[in-house]
Formats: structure tokens, C-alpha cells, sequence
């Protein structure tokens, strides 16, 4: 049998060249991949292209976007109408996807010439409504209408929006609009923008974001525009047969089904964080659930550790899976669904090796293609091959199961898969059972089905893999959920392969998994980074199917700002230099009670002393004065925070043999005999030394995390990425001091957490029978795990955001202890800094 013939339109050299040309008009990669999929509107928008010059007419993005959307819905137009749209698109006319679809169906039942009015009134053409107007419309309609409840809310919007007047409108303000005349009526939406009878219908456990561990963060405006906004509804995903639809819309009683998939075969990593985010959150915002389901199909790679990380991670990021589930669990199911492709003649067993079947589906040039010799064999002999692989008849390598698709079709995802092969590793959950494992490719499509999933949201590498996703399911004739498609998440200047963290690991570049320096998730939790960050990053990056590749200053910068409302404030010395306040009396102790947060006072206050002797910062001293430098020098004077009176200093020691600064002599200026004292121009940090009440504060171990590569693409360093690491990564300081109110602050914030991990667990456990397995291990949700020794988080006031590590031991952080927080004898204090608090260059050599 020669090899099959190659559809022209379809090949991989003239995709490449479609791509490559739609990308002039200034659409994204991706984009213009998903314009060159479809024969018909690609060939559409590359005349459009060619007969109107558009790559030299310098498109923006949002114009190409516009232009794409007509080429994939004009195709019933002539070349004239379409010319018109286009027009209309570069002239600033059209400036929405919704615009340019009113006017391909205006012009499709209206023939030119064009009636400009009609046409204008039909596609919202200059149409503008102020704030003001938008608002008096809404404001009639919910006092008018039968608004009862928030629950109404969707469904005010839907109904505005289908209003002849407001059609046109900007959907952001017509939400906002919405949202404060229902307040109006109604009187706040709870804090989760669920009103309480929604929260009635809603699963309990389906998302929960809990105020000290993970503080609330308002995403729903991605949920409802863009990407997500625009997702199909419930049961709109097209079946072969109507009774699957209807049998899946009885299961979901309508509901939003979403999952989320990881490979127990490592870590999770940053970019995992959207994933989360986007399967969990909008599962949530709609009420409905989402999965953790385990795609454990490879025993070879999967470990027990990774099971357990990762529901902890994801609970630690704030969300409650509906249902735990595994893959491994429809192993029986999956098999006879095997069974029913080769009985269909959809399936067939290969012999050849892996080197042949890679030269036959056209090698690493993805050239022509040769049919296996196997593909034709008969339906009783593939199934008795497969019988003999399933009883170990087969070594790996020697035997695997393949899907007959379409070698002729454009997309390698069609160039029979594979989708059982013959592993010898014992599997965590089924043991020696199965000798025969399916593939992810065979997998994933079929256990979104059996879990009824309505949206399987994914990133956009997995776009070619959507056909193949869609054929197998209609191949074994069960429900098809929709697959759609995503940008994934990428920060810059680090690396999330599993296998390049591992050999950092291994060869002692990075303390482990979970090193501070690494992205992932363990890893920016022990560095302290709250869950409540990650979501409000990752949310602010919103959700489009355009990668984000994002600098590592701009999610520190994120984090930053996340913490500058939420960490309390704590003065702190790290580098200590003493000073001896000469005109105060010896064992005078003054206590200063000074707000936890300037602008938070719901965080409360602390208790500071202020004595003979304090320690300030080496860095907030010089020996030698300038007319720019507004800190403490000799004869000079400055205030300290939150102290009653500034100081002045007077003199200062040194050690002989090196001339380094020992201590200061100072003067406490409380302004004697009616001095008017001028408010001093520069304010330092400071710890008082008073043994008796455990002040300072000494922490044994402060580590500065910088960069731990040196660019932004370690990848592309030579000869690998060893060479672009930084090996001045970590700083450790040694004897930092902290204000004794550290120890309550600590306390308080380690009891907070607990509780309330204590009563999130307790609910889920009632509520939820997928944290409830037992077998072999499988990970359950317990309270522990969202609570580490990280949730101590604070500001050292004019120094940099800290969190307690791992590695810290603090006695009185116990639950059992029942004395006066403070320090023990057996006590490590070791803080990690979560970040700066301006942008850090790191160090580079």
C-alpha cells in the first residue's frame, strides 16, 4: 500500500505559511494558528489579505482580530460586501467582534448598495449613550420589573443587553450600571458576589476563599468578558445524537462542570496557578463544580508526594475540589471502550517499533506519511493481539493500540495516535492489575465525558489535539464535552521543566522542590507569598487565548502591592548598630502602643518599649555628614518612628582594629524649658534593648532571596541553562532584630490560621465525598495542610515583606502553649524575605 495522498490546502508547509502571513495583520501566534485551521475561512482572509494590501496598511491587533472574525463569518458574502466590512473595520466603524457579525448578517440579506442608515442603526455605528444615560435606563428597569433578589442579576444583564437601546453598549458599564441599581434596591451583594440564595444552589465546596488564608479577591469581571465570557452554555456543545445531550443537560441539571487534570509526576509550578484559577473560578462563579481529577495513567513517573502536594496546593490556593477523582478509576471502563474502537474498525494493534511508527507519520519534518503495515489487519486479530498485550504477552515497545484516524488530514493529532501501550511498573492504586495503560491522548477526551464536563479549558498548545478530542469521542459514540482554549502562563527569568529543576536539585544549585528561589507553588509558599497574591495576579493578567510571558519584577511587584493592605507593619533592624541615649536615666522603660497598619486599624495595634539603649540600622548612620544625606550623622538629628522625640547624635565608638562604627552616643531632644523642637526630616527604624520584657526580638536567620538566574531566558544560555545562574542567589543575615511585638502578632496570626483551616476542613468533610477516600493512600483533606509556619507575614517597616520559614522552630506557637508568647531556649528563628519593597535588581555576580 503506497503512501496517502496529502491534501494540498492542508499541509503543514502552507498552515506555516498562512500562519506567518496572517501574523502581518497583526494577529498573535496563536490566533493566527486558530485562523489557519479552517480551509474555507482561511483562504477567505488571505484574499482579503492580498487583494487589499492589508499587510502593509500597518494593522493593530484588535483590527486583525476584527478582520479574522469577518473572513470566518463572511463566507456567504460576495467579495464586494466584504470589501465593505473591511472598510468599515479600518476606518474605526466596526469595533467589535459583534459588530462585524451584525453587519455580515445585515449584508447577507440586505444586497448593495449599502443603505447607510440601516446598515449604521443595525451594527451599532456611532452609537454612544453617556454613563449617566446608561444608568437612568438600567435604574428604570430594575425599579419596573420583578428584581426580587441577586440572584437576578445575569439575567437583568441579559435581558438589558437585548434591549434595542442598549445593544450597543459597553458591557463593563452596563454591569457596573446594573450592579449599583440593584445595590440601590437591594442593599449589598454578599462578599463572594453570590446573593444568598444562590448560595443555596451552589455546591458548598465547589470554590471557598477563606479571609486569613487566602483574602478575598474580586475576579468576576473575568468571568464575564472575554475569553470566559464567551463560552458556549450548558448543553450547547454540539453531540452526534440528541439523547446524549439530553442525558448529560439530566446529569448537570444545567450546571457549569469544569475540571482540573494534573499529571501526578511532579510539583506544581506558577503556571499550574492559572490552570486552578481558571477551571476552579469559573466552575464557581457560576455555581457550579469543579474536579480534581488525577490523570495517573503513567505509574512509571507518579509518586505518592505529588498526590498529596497537589490537592494541598490547590486547597491552599483557596479552592475545595467538588470530587477527587482519578483517571486510574475508569481503567475497566476505558479498556472496553478500547475494545468497542477496534470492534468499530477504528482501532487497530501496531507491531512496529517506536523508531517506525515515528518515520511513518512522516518523521521529524513531518513529511509524507506511510500507513502502517498493521493498519489493515482484521478486527479479530487486533483483537486478539490486544488481549495478548492486556495479559503481558508483550513487552513495552513491542505492541501498542492505535487509533485509525485520517493520515491525509493537516493535523498530525489525526495521524492515528496512540492510545494503549504496555507498561511493566505497578500502579499506586490497582496494583499489578493491568499490564496495558491508555495514553493521555486516548484518556483525557473520554474522562471528561464520563464526568459529564461542559468545558474542558485547557491552554492553547493542546488546539491541535481538540480534533482528535472531538473525533474519538464520536468514534465510541458517547457524550462530547467542548474543548476551548487558553494562553498559558509563563514567567520570565526561571525555569518550570520538571526535569531542569531536578537536576538543580540534584546537583545542589537549590535546596529542593521547594526552595524560595524556584516558581513553584511550594516553593513561593514557604517563601511566604500569600494564596490571596497568586489569585489576584493571576486574575489581573485576565484570561485570553495570547500567551502571558511576564517579567519576575512584575509579579513581585504584584505580590507587593497585594501585601502593602494586608501585612502588618513591625519595626526592624537588620544590620543592628547600638545606641546609648546619654540623657535618659538608666531603667526607664516607656511603652508606645503604635497601629499594626497605618490605613488598616482592623489589624490592631502593638505594644513597643522604648529605653536607655536601642539599636538602630548600620546604614541609617554615617560618620561623615552631606547636604543630601537626611539620616543620622555626628551633630546631626532624626526621628524615630513612632518614639516620642527625636535624638541627636553626639559621639560614636569604634573598634580599634578595623575603625568599624561600635555604638553611638546620642541625645534625646524632648525639647526642655519650652524648646519648640523642628520636626526632623528624616524618620529611621529602631528596636529597644530591654532583656526583661524579651525585647529585641533576635532573629538567628534572615535569607534575601534574589534572582536565581541571571536573565530573562535562561534557556538560551550556553551550553544550557547551569551557565546563566546566579551564585549570589542567596544572602543569609545573621543577629536582625525585631520588635518585641512580633511574638503576639506571631501567635495571633498562626491561632487565626488554624481555625480557620480547623472550620474550612470540617465543612468540606461534611460536604464532600471526593475528600473522602481512603484507598492506598489517596490524599484527603485535612486542616494541616493549609497551614504552615509561612502564614507569619509582616512588614519590617522600611526594610521588606518577611514570613517565617519552615525551618523556623517557635515553641509558643503551639497550640498546647498556654504561657506568655515569647522566646525559648530551644527556639530557630529564621525569616525568609517574600519581597522587597521596591523593585530589586538582584545580584548578578
Amino acid at each position: 500500500m503506497g503512501p496517502p495522498k496529502q491534501k494540498a490546502s492542508s499541509s503543514g508547509a502552507d498552515v506555516s505559511s498562512l500562519v506567518n502571513l496572517f501574523k502581518t495583520i497583526g494577529l498573535a501566534q496563536s490566533k493566527a494558528a486558530e485562523a489557519a485551521k479552517n480551509a474555507k475561512s482561511a483562504a477567505i482572509l488571505k484574499e482579503l489579505i492580498e487583494r487589499h494590501d492589508l499587510t502593509a496598511k500597518d494593522l493593530d491587533e484588535k483590527q486583525g482580530t476584527l478582520t479574522a472574525a469577518l473572513a470566518a463569518q463572511g463566507g456567504k458574502l460576495g467579495e464586494d460586501e466584504r470589501s465593505y466590512i473591511l472598510d468599515a473595520i479600518l476606518d474605526g466603524r466596526l469595533k467589535s467582534t459583534d459588530q462585524v457579525s451584525a453587519a455580515a448578517k445585515y449584508l447577507d440579506s440586505h444586497p448593495l448598495p449599502v443603505d447607510q442608515a440601516g446598515f449604521d442603526q443595525e451594527c451599532g455605528v456611532g452609537y454612544s449613550i453617556t454613563p449617566e444615560e446608561l444608568y437612568t435606563k438600567v435604574a428604570e428597569y430594575v425599579s419596573s420589573s420583578a428584581v426580587s433578589a441577586w440572584t437576578n442579576f445575569g439575567a437583568a444583564i441579559g435581558t438589558l443587553k437585548g434591549t434595542p437601546e442598549l445593544r450597543w453598549a459597553n458591557p463593563l458599564e452596563l454591569k457596573n450600571s446594573v450592579e449599583r441599581a440593584f445595590t440601590e434596591k437591594l442593599g449589598p451583594r454578599e462578599a463572594t458576589g453570590k446573593s444568598k440564595e444562590a448560595k443555596k444552589d451552589a455546591q458548598p465546596n465547589s470554590t471557598t476563599q477563606v479571609s486569613a488564608l487566602t483574602p478575598e479577591v474580586s475576579t468576576s469581571s473575568v468571568f464575564e468578558q472575554g475569553f470566559l465570557g464567551s463560552l458556549h452554555k450548558v448543553g450547547e456543545n454540539p453531540q452526534i445524537r440528541e439523547d446524549l445531550r439530553i442525558a448529560h443537560l439530566d446529569f448537570t441539571k444545567g450546571k457549569v462542570h469544569t475540571r482540573f487534570p494534573p499529571e501526578p509526576n511532579g510539583f506544581l509550578h506558577i503556571g499550574h496557578s492559572k490552570a486552578i484559577f481558571v477551571n476552579f473560578g469559573y466552575a464557581a462563579y457560576h455555581g457550579g463544580r469543579c474536579y480534581l481529577r488525577y490523570d495517573d495513567t503513567n505509574p512509571e513517573k507518579e509518586e505518592a508526594r505529588y498526590f498529596e502536594s497537589i490537592l494541598e496546593t490547590v486547597r491552599w490556593l483557596g479552592y475545595e475540589p467538588w470530587k477527587i477523582t482519578y483517571s486510574s478509576d475508569n481503567f475497566q471502563r476505558l479498556y472496553e471502550l478500547a475494545l468497542e474502537l477496534i470492534k468499530r474498525d477504528k482501532g487497530y494493534v501496531c507491531n512496529c517499533t517506536p523508531e517506525q511508527i515515528k518515520a511513518n507519520r512522516g518523521g521529524e519534518t513531518r513529511g509524507p506519511r506511510v500507513a502502517c503495515a498493521h493498519r489493515t489487519r482484521p478486527i479479530s486479530e487486533s483483537l486478539a493481539e490486544f488481549e495478548k498485550m492486556k495479559n503481558g504477552e508483550y513487552k513495552p515497545g513491542q505492541a501498542v493500540l492505535r487509533m485509525k484516524q485520517d493520515l491525509e488530514d493537516g493535523n498530525p493529532q489525526m495521524w492515528d495516535l496512540i492510545a494503549y501501550r504496555v507498561l511493566e511498573s505497578s500502579h499506586h492504586r490497582t496494583g499489578d492489575q493491568w499490564k496495558i495503560y491508555p495514553t493521555y491522548d486516548f484518556t483525557h477526551c473520554l474522562c471528561d465525558s464520563f464526568e459529564n464536563i461542559t468545558h474542558s479549558l485547557c491552554t492553547t498548545e493542546f488546539i491541535a489535539s481538540r480534533q482528535s478530542y472531538e473525533w474519538l469521542c464520536d468514534a465510541v459514540d458517547v457524550y462530547k464535552p467542548r474543548q476551548s482554549e487558553y494562553g498559558r502562563l509563563n514567567i520570565e527569568g526561571t525555569v518550570m521543566s520538571k526535569r531542569k529543576i531536578l537536576a538543580l536539585v540534584n546537583e545542589g544549585y537549590v535546596a529542593g522542590w521547594d526552595d524560595p528561589r524556584l516558581y513553584t507553588l511550594i516553593s513561593l509558599r514557604r517563601r511566604g507569598v500569600p494564596p490571596g497574591a497568586i489569585i489576584s495576579f493571576v486574575s489581573g493578567l485576565g484570561v485570553s487565548t495570547a500567551a502571558s510571558n511576564i517579567q519576575v519584577s512584575r509579579f513581585d511587584q504584584s505580590v507587593r502591592g497585594y501585601l502593602e493592605g494586608s501585612a502588618p507593619r513591625l519595626l526592624m533592624v537588620l544590620n543592628p548598630l547600638k545606641v546609648t541615649i546619654e540623657n535618659m536615666p538608666d531603667g526607664e522603660v516607656v511603652w508606645i502602643e503604635k497601629p499594626l497598619h497605618p490605613k488598616v486599624p482592623e489589624l490592631g495595634t502593638s505594644k513597643i518599649p522604648f529605653a536607655k539603649h536601642i539599636y538602630i540600622d548600620k546604614d541609617d548612620f554615617r560618620t561623615v555628614d552631606s547636604k543630601d544625606y537626611f539620616r543620622l550623622a555626628p551633630n546631626k538629628t532624626v526621628g524615630l518612628f513612632q518614639a516620642p522625640h527625636p535624638i541627636t547624635c553626639t559621639s560614636f565608638k569604634t573598634d580599634p582594629a578595623t575603625g568599624e562604627v561600635t555604638e553611638l552616643i546620642c541625645r534625646l531632644e524632648h525639647g526642655e524649658d519650652g524648646k519648640v523642637l523642628a520636626k526632623p526630616k528624616a524618620f529611621i527604624q529602631w528596636v529597644a534593648e530591654i532583656p526583661e520584657v524579651g525585647s529585641p526580638v533576635r532573629i538567628d536567620e534572615t535569607r534575601v532571596f534574589h534572582r536565581l538566574f541571571k536573565s530573562d531566558n535562561p534557556a538560551a544560555a550556553e551550553p544550557d541553562f547551569r551557565a546563566d545562574i546566579n551564585p549570589n542567589s542567596l544572602e543569609v543575615v545573621k543577629g536582625a532584630m525585631v520588635e518585641v511585638g512580633f511574638w503576639d502578632l506571631a501567635k495571633k496570626a498562626y491561632e487565626d490560621a488554624k481555625k480557620e483551616s480547623r472550620e474550612r476542613t470540617e465543612v468540606v468533610r461534611k460536604t464532600n465525598s471526593g475528600s473522602d477516600h481512603t484507598l492506598d493512600g489517596t490524599p484527603v483533606a485535612t486542616s494541616e495542610q493549609l497551614v504552615g509556619n509561612e502564614c507569619v507575614r509582616f512588614q519590617g517597616l522600611r526594610v521588606a515583606y518577611f514570613a517565617l520559614d519552615k525551618d523556623a522552630k517557635v515553641a509558643s506557637l503551639d497550640e498546647a502553649w498556654d504561657a506568655k508568647p515569647g522566646r525559648q531556649a530551644s527556639d530557630y528563628i529564621v525569616l525568609n524575605r517574600i519581597v522587597s519593597l521596591k523593585e530589586d535588581s538582584g545580584k548578578s555576580a
